[in-house]
């Protein structure tokens, strides 16, 4: 499905007095034919501005680019219907957001990578059992943090809930918020990209492009990451879990401060870091799960996480 945004100036006036100019102005379209009456109508809405006088739009391309979450658009198919919809009823697909996991791959510079080896070879196998049956069973070595990867709270707090101890409630079938920030000038995202949205009891999700370059060195430098007072609003927020396709959800480039981790994980919030493909998601609608096996006194895992659109 190929969705549409505006690039566009515009000025408003208000009907009490004042006005508003802004410059290279962003929003999400319905499809291809809106003019100016129609982005002027959209921007208006998204905003929330009240006793507008007159609306002049200036400048108007639209081009193909994912949506971001315009207040009040949904992205139509080509053939009218609105995605995750058909005329015969809903119908849903998944979207893998985990990495593979296989031996020699480093998720973290500097970690060691994971290691396969036999425990029960299939030659050896073949002798125990009748003829015609086989199987083989294989030891993997790796640390907690390999792949896409899930953090409770006791992988930062001691006595913090382990991963045997997280509902499904709370890991499965969330509703998603996806903030596609790739293409953000600074590396730190802040509270203030949150504003837009309610992400109470939703699972944010941190689009950053970064996964282009995991299981390269270059995965590990210049990394974007949360700030802490982004994290700290979503935790006023409420937010269920927070995910994101980054080498970590700090700045590993900071001395060691780990703010959002912390304090995300102090919360009860879980972490999921790691993720790639996030940018086949829409900002608003789809359904998030990273469900990790049920280990005790243990605090970090390799998971498999997926999305339902």
């Amino acid at each position: 499905m190929t969705e549409y945004r505006a690039h566009f100036d515009a000025t408003v006036t208000f009907l009490n007095g004042g006005g508003l100019t802004t410059e290279g102005f962003r929003i999400d379209l319905p499809d291809a034919s809106a003019d100016e009456q129609l982005v002027g109508r959209l921007f208006v809405q998204h905003l929330g501005l009240a006793l507008v006088g007159a609306v002049d739009i200036r400048s108007l391309q639209v081009v193909e680019e994912q949506h971001r979450g315009t207040r009040g658009i949904t992205a139509r198919d080509e053939t009218g219907d609105v995605d995750g919809e058909d005329r015969t009823g809903r119908s849903r697909r998944f979207v893998e957001l985990s990495h593979i996991i296989r031996a020699g791959l480093q998720t973290r510079p500097g970690s060691p990578a994971p290691a396969n080896s036999p425990y029960l070879p299939r030659a050896e196998s073949r002798r125990r059992h009748v003829e015609g049956n086989e199987s083989a069973l294989d030891l993997l070595t790796r640390i907690g943090d390999t792949g896409t990867s899930f953090d409770s709270p006791r992988q930062c707090h001691e006595g913090g809930a382990d991963l045997a101890a997280l509902s499904l409630e709370s890991l499965v079938d969330l509703p998603a918020e996806v903030f596609h920030v790739q293409d953000a000038g600074e590396r730190g995202i802040p509270a203030s990209a949150f504003w837009d949205r309610d992400v109470a009891g939703k699972a944010v999700l941190l689009h950053t492009g970064w996964d282009r370059h995991f299981g390269r060195p270059a995965y590990a430098v210049g990394a974007p990451f949360l700030t802490a007072a982004g994290a700290s609003y979503l935790i006023e927020q409420g937010v269920t879990l927070v995910g994101i396709d980054s080498l970590h959800v700090d700045d590993t480039q900071s001395g060691g401060e780990r703010p959002a981790h912390s304090g995300l994980l102090q919360a009860g919030i879980p972490v999921v870091e790691h993720l790639t493909r996030l940018d086949q998601l829409p900002a608003s609608g789809s359904r998030f799960t990273a469900a990790p096996p049920l280990i005790e006194e243990f605090g970090t895992f390799p998971v498999r996480a997926f999305a339902t659109i």
